[in-house]
């Protein structure tokens, strides 16, 4: 996909709502994974292995695209190593080593819409680091919206001790996927997005696959359907994480990562359909009521940046 392409606004929103999309897709196949390679809920190290294959598999896809397309094998120049791996150690490693540890103590409805909160903490610390994306008061408004959803999907009888620490470890991916996404602007700027994907994926996943490694985990692929699960896995990555490296290169971090939002949309759905989850309740609809509204507020705001 040409660069040109993706900085007219037209195609950014609709790359950024395919990415959702795909991202939405992975909270119930995580838990379709788990199931087609017979991985319980404490097997932290198993976890954490399936993780690594998925993210390196992710990496060189990537890679063999990008060698095909230049007709040569590339490799990341020196001033480009360190910022490449530093964005594989925190939106890649440590954002999925609390998701995959996580994602197996709750629902994959409440994992897909706390993950959303990274878009709000992009949108709260992006102006730390880019002045021309200043915070608002309708940004900040559209902020707790976001977090109100969270707090809606959380309250009734469903949720237990187990629960709480699988929504505190999403969380903590969150923090990570919100610093991944100020930190990939950063290193996509002036660099190939194409690269820095591969290469951040390949290093991530590496490093989850060594610590699951050492911590006893193993994958047995006896099963095809649990092979066919890793390769979508993987390339719900290759594809959503190159794209989103180029949205985030061209265009402003607060009004590419609020895109994030529509993530518990696809993700719920899903879960519902594949999971049998018992997702269609008043919890989950003023939480999606709540964030949908967090998502306008914050477009609003940044219309009234570009009139001014």
């Amino acid at each position: 996909m040409k660069s040109s392409v993706l900085q007219k606004p037209v195609f950014a929103v609709l790359a950024a709502i395919f990415c959702t999309l795909l991202w939405g897709t992975a909270f119930p196949f995580i838990k379709l994974g788990y199931a087609a390679f017979a991985i319980d809920d404490g097997d932290i190290g198993s976890k954490l292995v399936f993780a690594g294959c998925r993210f390196f598999l992710a990496g060189l896809m990537v890679l063999i695209l990008l060698c095909v397309s230049n007709k040569r094998f590339v490799l990341p120049g020196k001033s480009d190593l360190l910022p490449v791996l530093s964005l594989g150690a925190v939106q890649t490693a440590a954002q999925y080593l609390f998701t995959y540890i996580g994602i197996g103590f709750t629902t994959g409805a409440n994992t897909s819409i706390i993950t959303a909160c990274a878009s709000f903490l992009t949108v709260l610390f992006v102006p730390l680091f880019f002045r021309s994306d200043r915070l608002t008061w309708l940004k900040i408004l559209g902020c707790v919206l976001g977090f109100g959803g969270v707090f809606f999907i959380n309250q009734g009888g469903g949720v237990t001790a187990e629960t709480l620490f699988g929504d505190a470890m999403i969380f903590l991916s969150t923090v990570c996927a919100a610093s991944g996404n100020i930190l990939a602007k950063k290193v996509a700027a002036g660099r190939n997005p194409v690269l820095v994907t591969a290469y951040q994926l390949l290093f991530g996943g590496a490093v989850l696959l060594i610590v699951g490694l050492c911590c006893g985990g193993r994958l047995r692929f006896e099963a095809m359907n649990g092979v066919l699960i890793l390769l979508w896995l993987a390339f719900v990555s290759a594809v959503s994480f190159t794209i989103w490296t180029a949205l985030l290169k061209y265009h402003p971090a607060s009004k590419i990562t609020v895109f994030n939002l529509l993530v518990p949309v696809f993700g719920t759905v899903l879960s519902g359909v594949l999971l049998g989850e018992n997702v269609f309740r008043l919890e989950t609809a003023i939480a999606l009521l709540l964030i949908s509204g967090g998502i306008v507020l914050v477009n609003l705001s940044g219309n009234k940046e570009k009139k001014s």
